[in-house]
């Protein structure tokens, strides 16, 4: 009999990590919507590195390494250990708030709450609404915009109880069970892929790096050497003193602030070569510039490049005599979709999943002949679990959604594309936001818009436009905090480490104990001071205009103008010469990513950052090379730990004051 090897201690995770992280992740679900809504303090979490997360994270290496120092001890937790701590937290923050509970309330009530004889939702949604897909009791729905009588007096405990559970059971358990085997799949597709992404592309993630390293500098006994490396510090010292400033200038008017935005587009005219530059702006936040030092140069140059080559297009079409019409749009439902020419996104987005499958066509037909028993599973396993369980799991999860939607009355054809185009969607914004770095991300057209271009409106007939409208809005459209990036940042955390079952575990449990909690939180925090107090003004406007919109589709003719489409084969073209040059030519200096982010929101706060970061990384690399990158790296940590820092020690501050100052952007 043959003796199994021992494993490796400094690959193997407590149980006491995702005990851990699972009750941080919770602690700051509960808090999320009473700090950011109603004290409209510092956000916790926000983007995918959020703040609560890596100050906890932080406070936590320094806690862990004084109590090793004084006890003279051995550690309480390695660094593989805070890792997984720390991805539970960054998974909960992203469920609190943006990536799902920011809005969701307010979804399923608005057809209701908002219905006046001017819009005549009464006659034309009412009849499509499936009576459990939302509360049909008027007086719930008035309790939770207007609050409890005498909630404000209440305790916690009392506004939980006095909440009409009766009238949201249905719509909760309809909606819990949708959004749950929408997570799932997010973790099967993980399980698949994650050996192509970070194995077999070897692909960087610039936004773990800093985790990381303080990881490893725990694990290996130097968390001073670390934190009191010199070009850390200085690094540090920017952006301290920089929040320091202008956080008591928000107090203290008198003190004069430094500016961290500066308007270019005065400098530029309105019409000519150069219009699209006319509202350009200049957003300087340290900690962006070091992630975009971290980035592979191909990547952070081609984000800034695309993004000042989106805004020449604009010129270039104007002084050719192209002026096209808004209207041309049609009914969208993309977050930031303002132009006819931002629809290259439409067809850029379709050819780089198709590039995505091609390379991993190899992997993905393994895969499969695993999955059918074709041949045995792969001896090297490295998922969290056998690909077979993911590939099938996979499956029956895009059946039950497509059932979900069929069930509720949509069609067979257009639940399967609808489902197609969401995950397609997400497993490209994954990929951007992983490998390129991005801590804030929007979409620019959503999944709904790329349909509507090709197949035309009349697809979305009857329920169907209803049905993909409310769940679009629910999970993928507003990107700024998804799970999916985070899935597979846990993943690639977790590479080696055991035992993978507790580790899968540790994050399933904190996906559903987040989602019970941020639902919990946000449906108190409603019933006691009402959503109309609360001032909740974005999730009102955005959830308003998507039932607009669907009203327009179900029962206007709107017809999306031929540009839409010209522009998306457009896009399809340059992304497939960009993929085909990037595969192709290794000299090739511009990543396809870099253009898929043209047009969204983000890059419009981030591209400076990116320039910043670039330039600096290209000169660090041509004159001092690798042992200048490892001494210079330290800067730009310093910068990530010090606008972080900052934004967590204002945070806690904007729990006791009226107003809080915010280091990083909402």
């Amino acid at each position: 009999m043959t003796s199994r090897k021992p494993l490796d201690t400094s690959t193997t995770i407590s149980l006491r990590a995702p005990l851990l992280g699972l009750f941080f992740a919770i602690a700051i679900c509960l808090l999320t919507p009473y700090n950011n809504i109603y004290l409209r303090a510092t956000p916790l979490g926000g983007g995918h590195f959020p703040l609560a997360p890596f100050f906890i994270f932080l406070l936590l290496t320094v806690f862990v390494t004084l109590v090793c120092k004084i006890s003279k001890s051995a550690i309480l937790m390695n660094g593989p250990e805070l890792l997984v701590v720390w991805i539970e937290m960054v998974i909960g923050s992203g469920i609190a708030y943006t990536g799902f509970a920011r809005t969701f309330l307010i979804n399923l009530t608005t057809p209701i709450q908002f219905a006046t004889p001017g819009n005549r939702w009464n006659e034309v949604l009412h009849p499509l609404i499936p009576p459990a897909l939302t509360p049909t009791n008027r007086e719930a729905i008035e309790l939770l915009y207007n609050g409890l009588p005498a909630g404000r007096d209440m305790g916690w405990f009392s506004i939980v109880m006095a909440i009409p559970w009766a009238a949201w059971i249905k719509p909760l358990a309809l909606w819990g069970g949708f959004i749950l085997v929408s997570y799932l799949v997010m973790l099967f597709l993980i399980n698949i892929l994650s050996r192509q992404w970070i194995h077999n592309e070897r692909i960087n993630f610039p936004l773990l790096k800093v985790p990381e390293m303080i990881g490893t500098a725990v694990s290996e006994g130097k968390t001073g050497q670390f934190f009191l490396n010199r070009f850390l510090l200085v690094g540090l010292s920017i952006p301290v003193f920089l929040h320091f400033i202008n956080g008591l200038n928000l107090y203290y008017p008198s003190i004069p602030a430094i500016p961290t935005l500066f308007l270019a587009g005065p400098y530029f005219p309105e019409t000519g070569l150069l219009t699209g530059f006319h509202k350009l702006k200049i957003y300087l936040y340290p900690s962006f510039i070091g992630f975009a030092f971290l980035t592979s140069r191909q990547i952070s140059f081609s984000f800034w490049i695309f993004f000042l080559g989106g805004c020449l297009f604009y010129g270039i079409l104007s002084i050719m005599g192209y002026s096209i019409p808004v209207s041309e749009l049609g009914i969208t439902f993309g977050p930031t979709l303002a132009r006819p020419e931002e629809m290259q996104m439409i067809g850029a987005y379709g050819v780089f999943f198709l590039f995505l499958v091609w390379l991993a066509r190899l992997h993905l037909l393994n895969v499969c002949k695993q999955s059918f028993f074709i041949i045995p599973p792969s001896p090297d396993r490295s998922e969290w679990f056998d690909v077979r369980i993911s590939f099938w799991g996979a499956v029956i999860g895009f059946a039950l959604l497509i059932n979900w939607y069929v069930q509720l009355g949509m069609s067979v054809a257009t639940a399967f594309l609808v489902v197609g185009a969401f995950f397609m969607i997400m497993l490209v914004a994954t990929r951007i936001i992983c490998q390129g770095g991005l801590a804030y991300f929007t979409l620019t057209a959503a999944p709904m818009d790329g349909i509507i271009a090709l197949f035309g409106a009349k697809i979305f007939v009857g329920a169907s436009a209803l049905l993909a409208g409310i769940s679009q809005k629910v999970l993928f459209v507003d990107l700024r905090e998804s799970l999916m990036p985070s899935l597979l940042h846990g993943r690639h955390l977790q590479q080696n480490r055991h035992p993978s079952l507790l580790l899968f575990s540790g994050l399933a449990l904190t996906i559903v104990a987040s989602m019970t909690a941020s639902i919990m939180s946000m449906m108190t925090l409603c019933y006691r001071y009402g959503i109309r107090e609360l001032q909740l003004e974005w999730a009102t406007q955005t959830s308003t205009t998507v039932y607009e919109n669907i009203y327009k589709l179900i029962a206007t003719e709107t017809v999306t103008g031929s540009w839409v489409f010209v522009f998306a084969i457009i896009g399809a073209l340059l992304m497939l010469i960009l993929v085909s040059c990037y595969h192709r030519l290794y000299w090739w200096p511009i990543h396809p990513i870099g253009y898929l982010t043209t047009y969204s929101s983000a890059m419009r706060i981030l591209w400076v950052s990116f320039f910043i970061g670039w330039a600096c990384n290209s000169l660090c690399m041509r004159y001092g090379g690798i042992v200048l990158f490892r001494k210079l790296q330290f800067f730009f940590i310093g910068l990530i730990i010090g606008d972080f820092l900052m934004g967590g020690g204002w945070a806690i501050v904007g729990l006791f004051t009226d107003a809080s100052y915010q280091v990083l952007p909402d």
